[in-house]
């Protein structure tokens, strides 16, 4: 008696633990034919989807992003002693690889260091989630952007095989962030670069490809060397409220700034086209006009507070390196 209860328990869990695999979820057979199609083994697809495990902290922590956070709460995050001090210790570390960075792309190297610094603390924390989790959790288990995540976990298939990277062993963030850069599959595929020449685009070894790769997704969005990214500006009145409903992306020339009750603490060529945002203070709002360069990070990460937080963080690290060469 005793032992066709324990088959029958046996097999009523082995049942259950089939259906919660990811390859047994109604979404899995269009995604196993769309690799199929990019030249895949089902089986092999199938295997992989198995051994993916869903991760509830990853579901807690993308319904609680930093960049929900206010500015004041968000900026000590990423502007402080530790991450200055590092970044300029890091910028020394890499200087040649930065200058040709600077030469070939024409990427200011203290936007690249900052970027690293807010993304990983310079690679210090590049991911503790197996990235085959991160992103089959999410594009299975997360309805609000599980196209999205599907689409990105297909990527992580196709640049697994392009660059020999192990599905099983690589990590990430808990939104499947890869290096110290932090690239999703897709940009992954379609940004980095082989920037030390031995075959591979490695994100989380080669300082020369991480440097290099972001400085060229920087470069293709359209960084412009030496450009501002941003002033501090004072409003009147409510028109501003037109510019802040615009968006990051730059929509007026400088010169129409005071239509809009809008005065910024340093000249501006009034042809240069520029945006406004605010950000939340413990006492109000602070503004900003905003150049092209500020939207170009925009496109690394879609928040104003991050790229305000690499904005200040690049210009604070390039002041500490200028401190300590004084000094010395």
């Amino acid at each position: 008696m005793r032992q066709p209860l324990i088959l029958a328990l046996l097999a009523l869990f082995t049942g259950q633990a089939a259906a919660d695999s990811y390859a047994e979820h109604p979404q899995a057979d269009a995604f196993v034919q769309e690799l199929v199609e990019a030249g895949f083994d089902a089986d092999e697809v199938r295997g992989r989807l198995r051994s993916a495990e869903k991760q509830q902290s990853i579901l807690d922590a993308i319904a609680r992003p930093a960049e929900a956070k206010p500015w004041f709460q968000y900026r000590p995050i990423f502007v402080n002693r530790e991450r200055i001090e590092l970044g300029a210790v890091y910028w020394d570390e890499h200087e040649t690889i930065l200058e040709r960075v600077e030469q070939e792309l024409g990427v200011d190297p203290r936007v690249i260091v900052a970027i690293v610094g807010v993304e990983t603390r310079y690679g210090r924390h590049a991911g503790r989630y197996r990235v085959l989790d991160a992103l089959a959790t999410l594009g299975f288990d997360y309805p609000p952007r599980a196209d999205f995540f599907r689409s990105e976990l297909r990527e992580f298939f196709l640049l697994s095989r392009e660059e020999g990277i192990d599905m099983a062993d690589a990590l990430g963030s808990y939104a499947g962030a890869m290096g110290h850069g932090q690239f999703i599959p897709s940009s992954y595929r379609h940004y980095a670069v082989d920037f030390d020449d031995d075959g591979q685009r490695n994100l989380w070894h080669s300082p020369e490809d991480i440097l290099g790769s972001v400085g060229n997704y920087l470069h293709v969005h359209g960084w412009a060397h030496g450009a501002p990214v941003a002033v501090r500006a004072r409003v009147e009145g409510d028109s501003h409220q037109t510019l802040l409903e615009a968006g990051v992306k730059p929509s007026i020339p400088a010169g129409k700034l005071d239509e809009y009750g809008v005065s910024p603490e340093t000249g501006i060529d009034p042809d240069t086209r520029v945006g406004l945002i605010a950000l939340k203070t413990a006492d109000g709002q602070e503004y900003w006009v905003v150049f092209n360069n500020f939207y170009v990070i925009t496109r690394y990460n879609r928040s104003p507070l991050y790229a305000m937080a690499v904005h200040q963080l690049s210009r604070a690290i390039a002041e500490r390196r200028e401190q300590g060469r004084v000094q010395e």
